[in-house]
């Protein structure tokens, strides 16, 4: 492949027309370089000073688009040309160009390149040509980039003004939250001090007050919590996962009776660990539970179950509640998403409790997966490690 004769051979291949002393000229001024598969003879960016022609073998030309696709945008093969580019405008390389196969090439430097286009017209007519259309393709995909990216700002800006109503709603929310129990707890308040209230009344009023109290103080707690969250990481340890089922059902029998709901839970014999922090497991399935019941019918019934995989623990909360729509799942998740209503049902809160699930299932490098149908019912599943599996505290 260094004789003379491969090059006139291929040389006219690329320059249809070129005369006999054009090629003579063009072969002297030139090297012959041979690359194994996979050498980068071009890079996009960089400021090179060689023009290369195919003598044997294939290359591709790749692009990256909207800073992270690579893209192909054409092999060559013998007789072919590149890097002409960057030597006529003296700019950095337009793509990148790697070695497809065993390579040879005839190369040339900016100054031997600049004296034979000089002296041979049919090279400078095909360098036009061939400029000309690769300018045309620069031109579509710098217009496809283009578009790509004000699809991009578009929907940035779509989500933000989505997160800023968001925020809003949750401060009002909030607002709410805390602004009713505390109004409900200072007017009993005035009238204990004011000795209007004796007796059972008085009885009642504490109670009232007490009630009222602890729901701000669970509300902060909330919001503390997945601050906390986001801060601090706990130190894991082996959690007994029917431990925790039975603490979430202790805590919420009542809750769950006063609303004519029936929590059940059978524990699993011989079930292994998983890998976690108690304390943030309870409070992921405590939310998960209470969302069960806000939105499960009177009569209804909210499951856990738990079943043990080879490498995994499934923690199921499963309710014949009201559903959710399918368009809803994807934000039921956020901090600031809340249903308040839904037919003639009003429900309270914030919204933050399948937030604070997912974080701590995420902290505990678990997941978190939800099958609904409306007025049906919803399944949500957790899904942790094991801790007697190898790589569980990886």
């Amino acid at each position: 492949m260094t004789t003379r004769r491969a090059p006139s051979r291929i040389i006219p291949r690329a320059f249809p027309g070129i005369k006999p002393d054009e090629i003579e000229e063009l072969i002297a001024r030139s090297k012959v370089r041979s690359y194994t598969p996979g050498s980068i003879l071009c890079q996009e960016n960089a400021v090179e000073d060689t023009f290369y022609m195919i003598l044997e073998g294939e290359v591709e030309v790749t692009k990256v688009i909207n800073n992270a696709e690579k893209r192909l945008l054409k092999t060559l093969g013998p007789g072919d040309f590149f890097g002409e580019m960057a030597l006529i405008h003296n700019a950095p390389r337009a793509a990148t160009v790697t070695a497809r196969t065993s390579l040879t090439t005839l190369e040339l430097d900016k100054a031997s390149f600049d004296r034979v286009l000089k002296n041979s017209s049919s090279i400078a007519m095909a360098m036009v040509s061939e400029i000309s259309e690769r300018l045309r393709t620069n031109d579509q995909m710098a217009v496809e980039d283009l578009r790509m990216r004000a699809g991009e700002l578009a929907q940035a800006y779509q989500k933000l003004a989505e997160q800023e109503l968001a925020r809003r709603e949750f401060l009002t929310n909030i607002a709410h939250e805390l602004r009713t129990p505390l109004m409900v707890a200072l007017g009993y308040l005035q009238m204990i001090q004011n000795g209007v209230l004796s007796g059972d009344q008085l009885s009642a009023g504490i109670e009232t007050i007490s009630r009222n109290i602890q729901q701000i103080a669970t509300l902060v707690n909330d919001i503390l919590f997945l601050q906390e969250l986001d801060l601090v990481l706990p130190d894991f340890q082996k959690v007994d996962m029917n431990q925790v089922a039975r603490a979430v059902i202790e805590r919420y029998e009542d809750k769950a009776r006063e609303r004519g709901v029936i929590l059940r839970f059978t524990p699993t014999p011989n079930l292994p660990p998983a890998w976690g922090d108690f304390k943030s497991l309870e409070r992921a399935l405590m939310a998960l539970v209470d969302n069960a019941i806000k939105f499960s019918p009177k009569g209804g019934d909210v499951e856990i179950r738990i079943i043990a995989e080879p490498e995994t623990l499934l923690i199921d909360v499963h309710d014949h509640g009201i559903g959710i729509p399918k368009e809803n799942l994807r934000k039921i998740f956020d901090r600031f998403y809340h249903l308040d209503k839904h037919e003639e049902n009003l429900f309270s809160g914030i919204g933050l409790g399948l937030a604070i699930t997912r974080q701590v299932i995420e902290q505990h490098h678990g997941s978190l997966e939800v099958v609904s149908e409306p007025e049906h019912g919803t399944t949500f599943t957790i899904i942790l490690k094991r801790a007697d599996h190898p790589h569980s505290s990886a």
